[in-house]
């Protein structure tokens, strides 16, 4: 499908990104500026991988309902006041199918508090196993690193499983009159430049500038001090500015965002093509602006990323503190030691039962983030935090060998002949049923003719009170 753009681009085309997600505080003394500098549209993401699979796999948002519906209050009644839309991607935190449809209906709840008919337009990209295996089967789909080529098998442990959209649909729906427009997994910055893309933008200025917006005010050089950031888009460039006047960007600022999320500063690959910044310019225009110009859109040949996302093996967890300096002083030691108590305690105890487990201890205070031992002569903590994690097939045989392993846990002495310890348990009963892990399942790339090819567009105009066509 080709996406017809207007024909003449006016400029400049101002959008404002009012938070770097739904549900995270959008301000309504930033929207009230953006609004008095002539804002063409409200544009802003609402998702992403960063907390986990679970989100995708479990069709959940990991920000609570009242939040979200509080930012969508704000953002859909100014939009309705000033007749401009309101494009949201990767809705529910995950962007499948139930995450949008639960954004969906907290926004009908919104448009009849507020008394308002909006035209939405609901773009789903959750993908069916059926369709990935014909597609993979023809040779349309091809791995990024460090995974190998995809089999049935992995498709059909994923739970649910989203391509990642661009700018086209997005594009299409405008074209077709939303007034808002609830996405599902979507890339930042499609979501933010597809506005100023369907009225003629140049797309290195659009994907760049939405690329330094995307996540708010984050571009900004006080990050605290606002939520959001206004884009102003034109033949030459653009300008981006925060929409408090107690905030500042800097070229420093706005130039450091390309590397957000981004392993090259000057490349970011998009569905389509790769913005190319190399010779961009980042010029002050006064304490608080700033102007970009030469940045460059090259395209390539059409790929949506594919997420999947899917249940894998069950963990019961423990937690304990301890403050016996024998311990503190010897924290490795303690670790190696206790860990290899706990094996063979689950061995002595449960055997083959136990199937292919896994015991983890991570030492919080220490070294729990990393797992790297810290440098010779590093200083003993005050106190440690000690996670216990037992990993197995079921949801029982992990709380099996968490009980197996209780009294070793919790009452283990750094030195084997001495008197037993008491360390202190953060919970009555012990053993904490965490559930199974969830994992991402898919890195993988989708070759399509069509970037709406597997998308799907469902319209819900208000005015009529019922679907439209």
């Amino acid at each position: 499908m080709r996406i017809e753009t207007t024909e003449t681009f006016a400029g400049p085309i101002r959008i404002l990104v009012p938070t770097g997600s739904l549900g995270a505080g959008a301000r309504e003394e930033e929207i009230r500026y953006a609004m008095a500098r002539g804002m063409h549209a409200i544009a802003t993401d609402a998702g992403s991988t960063d907390s986990g699979a679970a989100y995708l796999a479990l069709g959940i948002s990991k920000n609570n309902r009242g939040s979200v519906k509080r930012d969508l209050t704000v953002l859909m009644k100014a939009a309705s006041d000033a007749r401009i839309p309101l494009i949201i991607g990767s809705a529910g935190q995950a962007g499948g199918d139930a995450n949008v449809d639960w954004t969906k209906e907290i926004a009908l709840e919104v448009a009849a508090e507020l008394g308002i008919k909006p035209r939405i337009a609901i773009l789903y990209s959750e993908i069916d196993k059926a369709t990935l295996k014909a597609r993979n089967a023809l040779g349309k789909v091809r791995a990024l690193p460090p995974l190998g080529a995809l089999d049935d098998a992995t498709i059909d442990s994923c739970d649910h499983i989203v391509a990642v959209m661009g700018a086209e649909p997005y594009i299409a729906a405008l074209q077709a009159g939303a007034d808002i427009i609830i996405g599902g997994r979507t890339t930042d910055t499609a979501v933010i430049a597809s506005y100023a893309l369907w009225k003629g933008a140049p797309p290195g200025p659009a994907w760049h500038a939405a690329k330094v917006a995307e996540c708010g005010g984050q571009c900004a050089v006080n990050r605290l001090a606002s939520a959001g950031v206004l884009i102003s888009i034109d033949r030459n460039g653009f300008e981006v500015e925060p929409p408090s006047l107690e905030n500042q960007c800097s070229p420093h600022s706005v130039s450091a965002h390309m590397l957000y999320e981004n392993s090259n500063p000057f490349l970011l690959t998009e569905p389509g093509g790769t913005l190319d910044v190399t010779e961009a310019d980042y010029t002050a225009i006064d304490h608080r602006a700033v102007r970009v110009t030469g940045s460059v859109w090259k395209p390539q040949p059409y790929t949506m990323k594919l997420e999947g996302a899917g249940r894998g093996r069950y963990q019961t967890i423990m937690l304990i503190g301890i403050q016996d300096p024998d311990v503190l002083t010897r924290v490795d030691e303690f670790h190696d030691k206790m860990l290899a108590w706990l094996y063979r305690r689950t061995r002595d105890t449960i055997g083959p039962a136990a199937g292919d487990f896994h015991i983890s201890l991570r030492m919080y205070g220490w070294n729990a983030v990393s797992g790297d031992k810290p440098p010779a002569g590093t200083p003993a903590p005050r106190e440690i935090g000690v996670l216990f994690v037992a990993t197995a097939d079921t949801q029982e045989m992990a709380t099996q060998i968490a009980k197996a392993c209780n009294p070793y846990f919790f009452h283990f002495p750094i030195e084997l002949d001495k008197e037993l310890p008491s360390y202190g348990f953060a919970f009555s009963p012990a053993d904490i049923e965490r559930g199974p892990v969830y994992e991402f399942k898919l890195n993988h790339v989708v070759e399509v003719d069509d970037p709406q090819a597997l998308v799907r567009t469902e319209w819900l105009d208000l005015s009529r009170q019922e679907r439209a066509p």
